[in-house]
């Protein structure tokens, strides 16, 4: 698996756009793999990914469209697969590496894809329990810090129950107001789609189209204007 160690700051000068993927969760994990690749194949673009314990167990190699996350390693495009155990993988000592602070850091945009109920609530609350709301927690959302501005985009996924309960309203709009500064959400939502989902219900809770959140990306980044011409649309 790809090395656990990371330095920001030996990337500073790269050239390269730095794309920190999250997967938490949910079936739409099984997407990781091709929103990766196609983020990763542009030649300016440097990919890691995180993957929440949860999300392991819809990539391990069940099938063609479900890889295990060693042969995803093997991608000469991605630059890091991480873990929660990777966070304390010895123990800590004066001058050692935090990878979450690294990994917020070195990313110029964090792609969180797809966002489970439970990760959102996670997000909401500020708990900080793995890995992935580790870096969340600790992203510079005033862009003093990091000194520039940077985003997170969310991809929620969910049962279409889950997408429609009052709570979800409520914790959209706390991470709205919390990740703010300046009149400017950090947080840019990519709204669900209208699908039948993997557990037989139809309604909308369901991933936005892959194809489209990388669209969404790189049109967000500059890399490329998205093929459907729609814009991200920004939490208020």
């Amino acid at each position: 698996m790809a090395t656990n160690r990371i330095d920001a700051s030996q990337s500073v000068h790269d050239g390269k756009v730095h794309i920190l993927l999250a997967a938490s969760g949910s079936v739409a994990t099984i997407k990781l793999p091709l929103i990766a690749k196609a983020l990763a194949n542009h030649k300016n673009v440097s990919v890691r990914i995180v993957v929440t314990e949860s999300a392991k167990n819809f990539l391990q190699g069940q099938a063609e469209e479900q890889p295990s996350l060693e042969a995803l390693a093997k991608d000469e495009h991605i630059d890091g697969i991480y873990f929660d155990e990777d966070e304390w993988s010895k123990p800590w000592v004066r001058g050692d590496k935090i990878l979450h602070i690294e990994l917020r850091r070195w990313a110029h945009v964090m792609v969180v894809a797809p966002l489970s109920a439970n990760s959102m609530a996670k997000m909401a609350n500020g708990i900080s329990d793995n890995l992935l709301t580790s870096v969340i927690r600790a992203w510079d959302t005033t862009g003093m810090i990091d000194m520039r501005k940077k985003h997170i985009m969310i991809a929620p996924a969910m049962n279409t129950a889950m997408w429609r309960h009052p709570i979800t309203k409520k914790q959209l709009k706390t991470i709205a107001q919390d990740w703010t500064a300046d009149d400017e959400s950090s947080v840019i939502l990519l709204k669900p789609m209208e699908k039948e989902l993997a557990c037989g219900d139809t309604g909308d809770g369901a991933m936005m189209d892959w194809k489209q959140i990388v669209g969404r990306v790189k049109e967000h980044l500059g890399l490329q204007k998205a093929d459907n011409g729609d814009t991200s649309e920004e939490l208020c």
